[in-house]
């Protein structure tokens, strides 16, 4: 039978969809997935290889931005994560004047209160239902804006995500204003300064009545924004430390990076409870290369199952290893000095990391003796030139000279064959070497 001639293109493009080849994973517009109160749009990206129960990412947008541009972007690192790991990304995009997203009327700062956050719900809701969405790891990341709606939605719905990691925010419900206006020049300037149970209190009044449990939270920060001012940082840590009950105090600080300072409230590994990272010298530019590495791993992106839970809060003294994602490069160290003491009870290692001006140590002082040291004093001598500034996991006095670190009461004791890791920042006049003359509660100490 010959078919009509009409037919013969709507056929040869049958065929021809049928014999091409399965194309690469792209980003993909949805509509009707509920209820969208402020016309949101909505886009997903779903990898070829999707996990069986995978993880799902929200990723937020910053103002004047998109889902594409956000997905092309500074953005790009989680969806290459997810083309490894089968997670499943959806990306909401604002279609105001501006492309803000609402973190700051009575109705955008409520759990289901009509603005932009209930139209992001329905999403997830969504995408929860149609890629059979593991429930124990939805997570959410933002930048900017995005990043202050990341907080939001911690703080509005902590019974959905496990997990979020905010670059360049403010605590949720520091941008609430009464004037209509989507802008808070006092919390943009870093000038709304509360005390920690205020701002606990002022987010649990987004879900009242909520009992339960707050996500894990990591918040980026340079210390020369000027957008979103840097106190703003300091304010979220004292906002989610609060909700988790935690005290301001890090359990741990490290410098990934010379210009990092990286602190951990609660417990200290790759998955700790509350996770700060300040960068010096940075404005209103993140992420940076290489930084979602260390947001994948926090987030748990960077495996297949659920993560374990969280840690115990007891502090630790051992710190965690580096994100199993390539971190960016090491900074370049001063080698630990060498040792002229001959046998004692310690040992210290003393790597050094320098720029310009400054720079951080890490000091790790192992006791080499056959019983524990209860309590402990460090003595060392500071080289000429340097001063200290601030310090982690112990006490320092003076600042420059002979100095003295004592122990924190979290690492006063250090086991047979066992270690503790120190720390402090510093400033130079030109000579960044490590201290020397180590000696632990009067006992002179092996070096290297």
């Amino acid at each position: 039978m010959l078919l009509p001639i009409a037919l013969l293109p709507l056929i040869a493009a049958a065929l021809m969809l049928v014999a091409r080849p399965a194309s690469a994973a792209a980003l993909t517009r949805v509509t009707g997935f509920g209820n969208n109160p402020t016309n949101l749009n909505m886009y997903v990206y779903v990898p070829n290889n999707v996990a069986p129960q995978p993880a799902l990412l929200l990723l937020v947008h910053y103002c004047s931005g998109s889902a594409s541009g956000i997905f092309n972007g500074n953005g790009r690192d989680y969806v290459n994560a997810a083309d490894r790991y089968g997670y499943v990304i959806v990306l909401p995009e604002a279609t105001r004047s501006g492309s803000c997203f609402d973190v700051s009327s009575p109705q955008g700062l409520k759990r289901d209160g009509g603005s932009d956050s209930t139209g992001i719900m329905s999403m997830v809701s969504w995408a929860r239902s149609r890629y059979h969405v593991d429930p124990a790891r939805i997570v959410v990341s933002g930048f900017s804006s995005g990043a202050m709606m990341t907080n939001v939605l911690a703080a509005q719905y902590p019974d959905v995500f496990s997990a979020a990691s905010a670059f360049s925010g403010v605590p949720a419900g520091c941008f609430a204003t009464t004037d209509g206006s989507l802008w808070n020049s006092t919390c943009s300037g870093g000038r709304l300064i509360k005390t920690a149970a205020q701002w606990a209190t002022q987010a649990r009044a987004m879900y009242p009545g909520y009992t339960g449990g707050y996500p894990r939270m990591q918040l980026w920060h340079g210390t020369t924004d000027t957008t979103l001012a840097y106190p703003n940082f300091g304010e979220e840590i004292k906002q989610w430390t609060a909700l988790h009950g935690l005290s301001q105090t890090p359990s741990f600080t490290d410098h990934p990076q010379s210009s990092w300072t990286r602190t951990r409230y609660g417990s200290t590994g790759t998955l700790a409870t509350i996770e700060g990272v300040s960068i010096a010298g940075v404005g209103h530019a993140l992420p940076q290369t290489g930084q979602l590495a260390y947001a994948i791993s926090f987030l748990g992106l960077d495996r297949t199952s659920a993560p374990p839970t969280t840690p115990p809060t007891t502090p630790s003294s051992t710190p965690p290893s580096n994100p199993p994602s390539t971190p960016p490069s090491s900074p370049v160290t001063t080698p630990p000095t060498s040792s002229t003491a001959g046998p004692a009870a310690c040992r210290v290692t003393a790597t050094v990391s320098a720029w310009s001006t400054g720079l951080t140590e890490s000091i790790t002082i192992t006791n080499t003796g056959g019983s524990a040291v209860n309590g402990w004093s460090l003595n060392f001598a500071l080289p000429a030139g340097q001063t200290i500034s601030s310090g982690w996991n112990a006490s320092y006095a003076p600042s420059s000279g002979a100095v003295t670190a004592k122990d924190a009461s979290y690492n006063a004791a250090i086991p047979a064959g066992g270690s503790v890791t120190i720390g402090f920042q510093a400033t130079h006049t030109g000579n960044s070497a490590a201290p020397t003359a180590f000696t632990l509660n009067g006992n002179a100490c092996g070096v290297g």
